[in-house]
C-alpha cells in the first residue's frame, strides 16, 4: 500500500469532524433565532402596554375625582327671619285681635333663624250677651339650600303645598273653601272651614303664603261664646289674608329686599333665583334645611291653645 494511500481514511476523518463541528454551529444558531424573535415580541408587547398606560393619562382621560364631583346647589334667597311677634303691625293685631294686641306669646324656637311663632288670644266678654273670641297665630319656616335635599326655595314650596293639603283635610270640618291669594309672595292659598267644638262653633281660616324659601302660615279663628252669634267667615277670611301679605312683606324686609311680595315665579328672583340667601348669594350652601316636623308639632301644638282658652272664657263668662 503506498504512502498516499494510507494517507486519505486521515483525511476523510479529518474532513468528517469538520462538517460535524459546522453542523453542530448551524444548529445552535438555528435554535438561538426563535428565542430571539419571542424576546423581541415580548418587548413589543411590553412596550405596547406602557403606551396605552400613558394614553390613560392624557388630556381627554376623566378622573374619578371629576366622575363622582357633586353639582354645585345655588344658595337660598333669605338668610333670616323677622321677629314673629312683630311681623304685623298694631292696627293689624289690633282689627284682628281687639282685646288681645298686646298678649303676643313667642313660641320656643332652637333655631330661630329658621323658625319662629307667635299667637294672640282675645276675649271680648259682653256680659250676660256673651263673648267674641279670637286667636291668632303667625308660623315661619324658612329652608336653607343643602347638597343632599337641594335648593331652598324648592324645599319650601313642597313644604307650602303639604300645608295647603293639611289645611284642605281637617277632621270634622264643614262649608270648607280653598282660594288662592294675590300679593302674598310667590303663592299663597287660603282655607277656611267651620269646625263644632264643644265651647261653640268656630269659624276657621288659614292663609298658607311661600315668599322664595321662607313660608309663613297664618291662622286665625273667632266664635261666638255663651249665646252671641258667631263672627262673618267672610270678615276673618279678609283678615287672616291681611295678615298673611304684612308678613310677608316683613319677611321681605328683614333680608334687606324691600317690602315686596316676592318675584310671583315659582322660584322667585329675590336675589339668588329662589334658593337660599336673602341677599342673594351665589355661593353654594351646604347648611341644612330646617326640620318641617319640628314646626309640625309646634303648629299643631299651638292648634289646641284657642279650644282650651275658648273653653275657660266660656267657664268665666
Amino acid at each position: 500500500m503506498s504512502e498516499g494511500t494510507m494517507h486519505q481514511p486521515a483525511q476523510r476523518e479529518h474532513s468528517d469532524q469538520q462538517r460535524a463541528k459546522r453542523l453542530g454551529r448551524l444548529l445552535v444558531c438555528a435554535a438561538a433565532v426563535p428565542v430571539m424573535l419571542i424576546a423581541a415580541g415580548c418587548s413589543s408587547d411590553s412596550g405596547s402596554d406602557d403606551g396605552a398606560g400613558k394614553d390613560t393619562t392624557g388630556p381627554g382621560a376623566t378622573t374619578s375625582a371629576d366622575a363622582t364631583a357633586a353639582p354645585t346647589v345655588q344658595a337660598a334667597a333669605y338668610k333670616k327671619l323677622p321677629e314673629p311677634c312683630a311681623v304685623l303691625s298694631k292696627k293689624t293685631l289690633t282689627d284682628l285681635v281687639p282685646k288681645g294686641a298686646k298678649s303676643g306669646k313667642e313660641g320656643a324656637s332652637s333655631d330661630t333663624a329658621s323658625r319662629g311663632s307667635c299667637s294672640w288670644t282675645s276675649l271680648d266678654n259682653n256680659g250676660v250677651k256673651g263673648s267674641q273670641f279670637r286667636w291668632l297665630n303667625v308660623s315661619l319656616l324658612r329652608f336653607d339650600s343643602s347638597q343632599t335635599q337641594g335648593e331652598g326655595d324648592k324645599l319650601a314650596a313642597a313644604y307650602y303645598a303639604k300645608q295647603v293639603r293639611e289645611a284642605q283635610s281637617v277632621a270634622g270640618a264643614k262649608n270648607a273653601k280653598s282660594e288662592p291669594v294675590a300679593g302674598a309672595g310667590d303663592e299663597a292659598t287660603a282655607v277656611r272651614y267651620d269646625l263644632k267644638k264643644k265651647e261653640g262653633a268656630f269659624k276657621q281660616q288659614t292663609v298658607v303664603a311661600r315668599v322664595e324659601n321662607v313660608v309663613v302660615t297664618i291662622d286665625y279663628n273667632g266664635a261666638g261664646l255663651a249665646g252671641d252669634k258667631a263672627p262673618s267667615a267672610d270678615t276673618l277670611t279678609k283678615a287672616a289674608e291681611k295678615a298673611a301679605k304684612e308678613a310677608v312683606a316683613a319677611v321681605t324686609s328683614a333680608n334687606g329686599t324691600g317690602a315686596g311680595a316676592g318675584s310671583g315665579s315659582g322660584s322667585g328672583s329675590g336675589g339668588a333665583g329662589g334658593t337660599p340667601s336673602k341677599s342673594p348669594s351665589k355661593s353654594p350652601s351646604k347648611t341644612a334645611s330646617p326640620s318641617a316636623s319640628a314646626s309640625k308639632s309646634a303648629a299643631k301644638s299651638d292648634a289646641k291653645a284657642p279650644a282650651a282658652t275658648a273653653s275657660s272664657a266660656a267657664d268665666k263668662s
